[in-house]
């Protein structure tokens, strides 16, 4: 509707003031693609932007730097291994994550609230639930991709070394064994920092009080335990040290491998939990990340209202 106005001085006639001009608005006929593309493509952007891909330069720097960190010590490694002509690589697949599990805490630390807490802070979720996305379609997106991000980022050394084993002719059924173990334990890790990240992240919609809040949860809880467990060991309650060690997600990933992938126990009696223990250990990290997507679902079923 547009208003034209005279410049003469008589004033106008009242219907002379307005015009009604159709402008052929149609009903959209293409194609509908529905909740499975619209899931798959908040996934597939989520992955993305979890390296940065997509966005500004600014935001590729981190974790493509994590990525590069996470790499360059099992390149290094290899490089060692095919020079010195080993027989063995220095570190086992299923123990290389628990190294560096620092970096793989920052990693989650800086990339879940990034990948939810925007979403919060510009009240956009409503608008991804009004049509046709719903709170699981959301949820299970958000979560796939921070723990694909997360396998990216631990499986990648993993390869690396196994490319690198091959090529100093190490035992080839030895070496994809290892690394298959390797996958399942970076897998595990995986799915459940993933879920723990975002359900941490999800509860606010600053991202520096995210980023610090995932950081204490990771690296408090694996101090702590790590500590209460070289004090158990030292004054020889060697019986307690497995079960403390399920207050803390890298060690509860120590536990099951060390359990049933064959891996060295990184506690500090360096003895891992028996098979009936590391049955605990399985239930505990299944029931974690259970626990986390149903908190996730029922966080965003109050934020979508």
């Amino acid at each position: 509707m547009a208003v034209e106005h005279s410049t003469g001085t008589s004033a106008p006639a009242p219907g002379d003031q307005t015009r009604i001009h159709n402008i052929g608005y149609r009903s959209y006929d293409g194609p509908r693609l529905g909740r499975a593309y619209a899931r798959r493509s908040l996934y597939s952007q989520s992955l993305r932007g979890s390296y940065g891909l997509g966005r500004s330069v600014k935001s590729k720097v981190l974790p493509m730097l994590l990525f590069v960190v996470m790499c360059v010590p099992a390149a290094i490694m290899v490089a060692v291994a095919v020079a010195t002509k080993a027989n063995a690589l220095p570190v086992d697949y299923t123990r290389y994550a628990i190294i560096m599990q620092a970096v793989i805490s920052l990693y989650v630390a800086s990339q879940a609230p990034q990948s939810v807490s925007r979403d919060l802070r510009f009240k956009t979720v409503p608008l991804y639930f009004s049509r046709p996305i719903e709170t699981a379609d959301y949820v299970r997106a958000k979560f796939a991709a921070l723990a694909s991000a997360l396998f990216v980022l631990t499986a990648a050394p993993l390869l690396v070394l196994y490319i690198g084993a091959l090529l100093a002719e190490l035992d080839f059924a030895d070496q994809t064994k290892g690394f298959a173990q390797g996958l399942v334990s970076v897998a595990l890790l995986s799915l459940l920092f993933a879920g723990i990240g975002l359900v941490i992240a999800s509860f606010t919609p600053r991202r520096g009080f995210g980023i610090a809040a995932v950081i204490a949860v990771l690296t408090i809880t694996y101090g702590a335990v790590s500590t209460l467990q070289a004090i158990a060991d030292a004054q020889g309650s060697g019986d307690a040290v497995p079960w403390i060690g399920l207050f803390s997600p890298i060690t509860i990933v120590d536990g099951v491998q060390s359990a049933f992938l064959g891996a060295t126990s990184a506690s500090p009696s360096g003895v891992g939990p028996s098979n009936a223990e590391g049955v605990v250990y399985v239930l505990v990290a299944l029931g974690l990340i259970a626990a986390s997507y149903g908190l996730l679902m029922r966080r965003y079923k109050k934020v979508g209202l």
